[in-house]
């Protein structure tokens, strides 16, 4: 894992992609539900046949509304540019300019939230690095796997706590609705680590590690090492030696309603990895083939 992360550093850091196809903007709950008009024209759809209806809506509304927590390098508002960015949105955009969907808006809410998003029907989709699980299964229909991901140990750079086994007396931060937040609580359960503090975002919970508030972080791997690479006052490091535990596959999610539509966005990421456009945008961030899944392994299986 250790190996995986070093190499994202430095592309995460100067690797987001510039972004084609689909524009992107920023929007709010109210807006996206009222606002229908936009004054670009959708592309061409290059799937044949009869589309589904929320693809159709989406054309001629102009735009796909999806859910984000804000946190890079996946889906998040560069600062400088307030444009939308990250790993996620260019994986979409593509799967977009395909489908023929001109424009991705986002609203930013916290991660436990993005399904409620998603059900209550204020976005059309949630694509923030979320992982396949059982339990969102129940909740919502989930694409083709995208890619894959594992977590990190974050501590202070001087830190005693250097292997998982040290963390006994320890003190965990880890963000709620992720899958670490479940793998820390685990350790707390089973002793490995003395308790577990909730933080809403990567931003609190990096500086809650850093200024002692808590000894160690469990996080996504991709976020920290772009985070410790962007950020030069966290004096942070990850911890290592470590072998993940909690590594899952990663895919958005859309409405159990919206199955037609889930068909068309598989239809165009398969494509995508088949013609070795995923693995392009992958490679763009420093990911190796290790986070690549193609389309015959890659099929998500689910429940409804």
């Amino acid at each position: 894992m250790k190996k995986k992360l070093l190499s994202i550093v430095s592309a995460a850091f100067f690797g987001t992609v510039l972004l084609t196809g689909c524009s992107v903007s920023q929007t709010t709950a109210s807006e996206s539900e009222n606002d229908t008009d936009s004054d670009s024209e959708p592309a061409e759809s290059e799937s044949s046949g009869e589309e589904s209806a929320l693809l159709t809506e989406l054309k001629d509304k102009g735009y796909i509304t999806i859910a984000t927590s804000n946190d890079a390098p996946f889906c998040y508002y560069d600062v400088d540019t307030n444009e939308l960015v990250g790993l996620d949105v260019d994986i979409l955009q593509e799967i977009c300019n395909r489908l023929g969907i001109p424009e991705i808006r986002a609203n930013v809410t916290d991660f436990s939230n993005m399904l409620i998003e998603l059900n209550n029907k204020n976005v059309d989709m949630v694509a923030d690095a979320m992982y396949i699980t059982d339990e969102r299964l129940e909740q919502a229909l989930f694409t083709d796997v995208w890619y894959t991901e594992g977590e990190a140990v974050v501590t202070t750079a001087d830190s005693e706590f250097t292997t998982k086994e040290s963390l006994k007396d320890a003190s965990v931060g880890a963000q709620p609705g992720t899958a670490f937040y479940e793998l820390a609580q685990q350790w707390a359960e089973e002793g490995t680590v003395k308790e577990v503090v909730s933080y809403e975002n990567q931003a609190t919970l990096m500086t809650a590690v850093n200024t002692g508030k808590v000894d160690a972080a469990v996080t996504d791997g991709i976020v920290a090492s772009y985070t410790l690479a962007q950020d030069s006052s966290l004096d942070l490091k990850l911890m290592s030696p470590y072998e993940a535990e909690a590594t899952g596959q990663i895919g958005a999610a859309v409405r159990f309603e919206d199955q037609d539509f889930l068909e068309e966005v598989n239809g165009a990421l398969n494509d995508m990895k088949e013609d070795g456009t995923l693995m392009e945008i992958l490679e763009s961030y420093g990911l190796t083939e290790d986070y690549f899944i193609g389309a015959d392994e890659g099929k998500t299986e689910n429940v409804q």
